[in-house]
């Protein structure tokens, strides 16, 4: 089309889309001004908004709150298993949803606590504290440096480390299903907050007059519009608002789609960043027309590109951290290669569903136990080299040997799992390499705050399923750490 026969360019949707993305703050002061309440925050695109919660069972204790902590920086939706609620938000925040319940009365483990969760990790040891009493805190306890005489205070070790895992066991069960799948937007029920997630970003940002919308009808997102080459255009697309958090997709391949098409070839854009115009991985599929078809893609199919050409440099995709989604009508493909299934006009896409997929099972239950479970009574063991738990088992109620019924309880569930044996737990900080070994003859020290950095990352390693195994800290601080070298290097029990 020549210059003589542009087509009128829309600045006002142009205004809208840009204030709709948040891509100029001063365009967004003036609109909260007008409407007096800020709608992006009424509105707020959550990554975890369809993401089941993972079940924190002992989560205001020493271990337990820094699993919390752990889990929401990484972008997890978490529920606490708690008996006290108002001592419980004090040490955990506003940021998770707190449930009445205790392990050793089953009949607090109701439907309510266990609703959708993904997966459970529990934390909940019976209550030990120093013969002459410890402070409101516990500051002794959790200091484990210096030794205290100890003695249990409250329930027993059997109805702790035995039967309230079993309960809890036996509750969540139900809901731990070896799906391989996680919900990133099912369309077939579409929430209000859904429905303001989407927004159009057309060729208008580029002076082009493409124009399209997300609409919901028949239990489908409805992709649809008119895609024009006018003003040297060529593209319309609908992208969601920035995730905060982002959708934490690790231990997954890809994600899938269920659409139904009009036989136009489309692209599937994830950002891994918040920027407006940023690099995004992108993905080209052909649809069928009038027939619904799934659509996989691997992570390690999806390109890096920017402004359509490919970013031959950039990082492979961190499924760690999906900030947004987009769905585009393009007539170009990459680095100026044509759309072969392209063509202007009217176009429909129908989206029943969009989905994180895996071939691999991974943990649901996570428990934290304790190395030297197995070593009361075990023959030509020498106590005096043994850590207090294993000296003193007997008179601290069979605490070892209840937590050894509770680890089998969990072994013959059925439920893919991973059993944490920490050595000595202290308050000193972590980072330190960890060292990991089975058959429960180590013995050493390890901060609480190493051992929570497991539990949550154990979580997303199809490796550590079916594990038992025990764990101590080295000497040497480590910057990072290869999680799935870590567990791949240990035996399963199944």
């Amino acid at each position: 089309m020549t210059e003589k026969n542009r087509s009128q360019w829309d600045l006002g949707r142009f205004i809208k889309t840009l204030t709709y993305f948040e891509v100029i703050p001063f365009l967004n002061c003036i609109q909260k001004l007008i409407q007096g309440r800020p709608k992006q925050e009424k509105n707020q695109s959550n990554g975890g908004i369809n993401v089941s919660p993972i079940l924190v069972a002992g989560a205001t204790g020493g271990l337990g709150k820094r699993v919390v902590k752990g889990l929401l920086e990484r972008g997890y939706q978490v529920r606490c298993l708690v008996r006290d609620i108002e001592k419980a938000r004090g040490i955990l925040g506003n940021d998770v949803d707190l449930v009445v319940a205790d392990i050793t009365k089953p009949e607090t483990l109701s439907s309510l606590v266990m609703a959708n969760i993904q997966a459970v990790i529990c934390c909940t040891a019976v209550r030990v504290q120093p013969v002459e009493g410890d402070t409101a805190d516990r500051a002794k306890y959790y200091q484990g440096v210096k030794f205290y005489q100890p003695e249990i205070v409250g329930d027993t070790p059997e109805n702790v480390e035995y039967l309230g895992v079993k309960n809890l066991l036996e509750a969540a069960k139900p809901y731990l299903t070896q799906s391989t799948e996680k919900i990133i937007f099912d369309f077939t029920n579409p929430s209000d907050e859904l429905r303001n997630i989407w927004g159009a970003l057309d060729d208008v940002v580029m002076g082009g007059v493409s124009a399209s919308n997300m609409q919901f009808v028949d239990n489908t997102a409805l992709f649809a519009g008119n895609v024009s080459t006018a003003n040297s255009g060529g593209f319309a697309s609908v992208r969601t608002k920035n995730f905060d958090p982002p959708f934490n997709l690790v231990g997954y391949e890809g994600v899938e789609l269920r659409v139904r098409g009009d036989g136009k070839r489309y692209k599937l854009f994830l950002r891994t960043d918040g920027k407006w115009d940023g690099i995004g991985y992108s993905y080209s599929f052909d649809t069928v027309a009038n027939t619904w078809i799934n659509i996989r893609i691997p992570f390690k199919d999806f390109i890096p590109v920017f402004r359509a050409k490919v970013v031959n440099d950039a990082p492979a995709i961190d499924s760690s951290r999906v900030c947004s989604l987009q769905l585009m009508l393009s007539k170009f493909e990459y680095d100026g290669a044509l759309n072969p299934h392209f063509s202007p006009g009217g176009f429909t896409l129908q989206v029943e569903s969009i989905k994180a997929y895996s071939g691999a099972t991974l943990p649901k239950f996570i428990l934290v136990s304790s190395a030297g479970v197995t070593r009361p009574g075990r023959p030509g063991i020498n106590l005096d080299e043994e850590p207090p738990a294993v000296r003193l088992n007997d008179q601290l109620g069979g605490i070892l040997t209840w937590k050894f019924h509770g680890e089998e309880s969990l072994r013959n569930s059925g439920i893919p799992y991973t059993i944490i044996r920490p050595c000595a737990l202290t308050e000193e900080s972590g980072g330190k390499e960890l060292i990991l070994e089975q058959g429960d003859n180590i013995r050493g020290k390890i901060s609480r705050e190493d051992v929570a950095a497991i539990c949550v990352e154990a979580l997303k390693q199809a490796q550590a399923t079916n594990l038992t195994f025990e764990v101590k800290a080295g000497e040497n601080e480590v910057k990072s750490i290869d999680w799935e070298r870590l567990f791949s290097n240990l035996k399963s029990n199944k």
